[in-house]
Formats: C-alpha cells, structure tokens, sequence
C-alpha cells in the first residue's frame, strides 16, 4: 500500500525517500543479519550518513547544521528506523545525545573544535545517566566529581549505555554536591581514552549492532574546560532534550512498525493452508487490521506531537503520550506478525530481530510506567 504523508512538504518526502535509498543500499537485509550476528556497529552506514551531510540535520546555521524542523526530524528518523532500528541508535546516540550538548550548551571549544569533528563523522559520542541503583530517578545518581583545583575527579559506575564501545567521549551525568538534590548534577564531557575509564559492552536481547554498555570511571580527571554548561546545571540541560528524545523515539517505533507490516503482508499474501491464501481468513486479516490501526496511530501521535513543537509549545504529555503508544505498539505489532508468519517468523530472521528490537522500546529512554507518570502529572495538576 502506499505511503501515508501526514502534510508531508516536498522537502520532507525528499528527506524520506533519499534516507530509504542511500541506507537500503548500504544496508541490504544480508549485510544487517551479519552485524547483528557479530554484534558489530554499523560503521559502514555511519559514515555514508556523515559523508552525506545528515549528521548536520538538526544543528543550527551557526553551528554548521541544517537547521531541521521537529518534524523534519521525524520524518528523518522514521526513515532511518524502517531500514534498520540499529543505525538509528547509532546516529541518536552521537547526533542528538551526545551532539546536542555540545550544540546548545558547550562552551567555545566545544562548538569550534569538537563539533566539526562529528559533523565530519570523527566524533562518536553518547550519554551516561542511568546506573547500577536506577535509571529513572536522576536526581539519586551516584557517581560522583570532585574539585582538584582547575579539574574534577571522576568516580563511579554507569550501565545500559548505548555505544559507548564506539564512543570517542561521554556526556556522563555526576554529581558535584551530592546534598544538593537535582541541583548538585553537572554533565562533563570524558575522553573514552582517558586513564581510569573502564568500558564493558553487555549482552542485549536485541539493537546488537548498538549495543549497551557497563562503564566504570576510577578517579578520572576531567578538565574545567570539559565542563558542559555551569557547574550544578546538569538537571537543568537536560530537560530541555526530553522532548526532543520521545518524539524521535516514538518516530523510530513508528518506522519499525511499518517495516514490520510490509515484511508480514509480503510474506501472508503467498502462503496458502486448506487451499486458499491465508489472508483470506479472517483470523489473519483482522490481525492486518490491528497492525495498520496501531501503526498509523503511532504514526499520527508522533507527527501531531513534531508540529505542536514546532509552533513553538512544550507538549510534555503529549510527548510522553507518543512515545508510549508508539514504543508499546511496536512491540505488539511485532508480536502479531511473527504470529502471522508462524514458525517462519520464530525463526531468526527480519521479523524475529525486529521483535526482540521494539521489546527495549518500552523500556529506554524513559519507561512506559514513568511515562505514565508523567502523563498523570500533567492531567492531575
């Protein structure tokens, strides 16, 4: 069936259509069941995106960027996402994790030495909150930074960060005045190289070719000019980034969703049980149904949340909104169409990766229960 444009411009059906061409090219079905049987970044496909300009996308003018609307970035990271979820991590974690720091908040350095560098494809990077006591509650965090005269001395363990075996430098999350709640956090920008920092990777059901890590840092010294923003300012960096983050989650989900759809209808309309196509059942067509009603409800969710953002408003609920729809109705319309497909879709294939894929869905960037939260927050007060 055809594409659905949600009042699409022309310049964001070009961002779509190029972003499906250049990564199919790069990333064939066969190349990506490789990587994700090695568990290997997709470095290849990387790089085609720096080479291309795309890791400019969302960056202002000043900064090089191409000064991307929202919703340009959903309809970018959809694309990106229907191809293969593991670049899309790959391209989150340095462009809009790590990079946006630097963009919004970095001081001179940063943006005159550093940037270049990831818009050239030089600069992997990636963000390190969540630890070994918690991801959610941020304000707990325990790694800890010391003043030594101009530097601070970094200590502590985070975990489940995404790329870090392939990032160049960490935006890590410590605490520089543990009595003072939220407001004691600062963010610092750590060389992945420097002495004392520890790297793991871990073991994921899915997103092996992004995959997360354990991170330990032993008394590592950070300079003052690797501070990002003002010291005690880490909470309120941030925060601004949250929506950011669940919209293009939500357009990520939204993607794999129709990924999925197309691999499960190509594979339902050829097979034939008690002499007719197994569509014609009733049984398989209604769960066609429920798969395009949650994919285009995701969809629509994501792309009203893009535009509201782009008038300028600050949708809290209505990011959380999407990103919990979009995120849980990946992970069940991956679950119908391997229901679909049967012991095809068990097997390890597109349909088998892309379930174990949309299970962290729910999980990252902000749980489906915190997001509940945050929803009845909003309605509440």
């Amino acid at each position: 069936m055809p594409y659905k444009s949600f009042g699409f411009t022309d310049h964001q059906l070009m961002i779509r259509d190029t972003i499906i061409g250049l990564m199919e090219l790069e990333l064939p079905p066969e190349k990506i069941e490789a990587l994700e049987k090695a568990s290997a970044y997709p470095e290849d496909a990387f790089k085609v995106l720096a080479d291309e300009g795309w890791l400019a996308l969302p960056y202002a003018e000043e900064h090089g960027g191409a000064d991307a609307t929202y919703k340009d970035m959903a309809v970018f990271i959809e694309a990106l996402a229907y191809v293969h979820p593991g670049i899309t991590s790959a391209y989150m974690t340095t462009v809009i994790y790590g990079g946006m720091q630097l963009a919004r908040n970095g001081n001179d350095w940063m943006r005159g030495e550093l940037m270049p560098e990831l818009l050239a494809g030089r600069l992997k990077m990636a963000i390190a909150m969540s630890e070994p006591s918690g991801g959610s509650d941020l304000a707990k965090i325990k790694t800890r930074a010391v003043p030594d005269g101009d530097d601070w001395v970094l200590s502590g363990q985070k975990v489940y960060i995404t790329n870090a075996h392939v990032a160049d430098r960490l935006v890590v999350a410590a605490k520089t005045d543990p009595d003072a709640g939220r407001h004691g956090m600062s963010l610092l920008l750590v060389d992945t190289k420097a002495d004392g920092v520890e790297i793991r990777p871990m073991d994921p059901l899915g997103r092996r070719t992004s995959l997360p890590n354990e991170v330990f840092f032993d008394e590592v010294r950070v300079s003052g000019r690797e501070v990002i923003g003002q010291v005690g300012e880490g909470w309120k960096l941030l925060m601004p980034g949250l929506n950011l983050e669940r919209l293009l989650l939500a357009a990520a989900s939204a993607g794999q969703c129709l990924k999925i759809v197309e691999l499960a209808r190509d594979w339902a309309v050829e097979r034939e049980a008690f002499g007719q196509k197994i569509t014609e059942f009733q049984a398989i067509s209604h769960k066609f149904a429920e798969m395009q009603m949650m994919t285009e409800t995701a969809r629509l969710h994501t792309f009203h949340v893009a535009e509201m953002l782009d008038a300028g408003e600050n949708p809290v609920m209505e990011t959380a909104i999407a990103k919990t729809l979009a995120t849980e109705y990946n992970l069940a319309v991956a679950d119908m169409g391997m229901q679909v497909m049967g012991g095809a879709g068990y097997m390890m294939g597109p349909i088998a990766r892309l379930y174990a894929d949309a299970r962290v869905g729910p999980i990252g960037g902000g749980s489906s229960e915190i997001m509940r939260n945050v929803i009845a927050k909003q309605v509440l007060s």
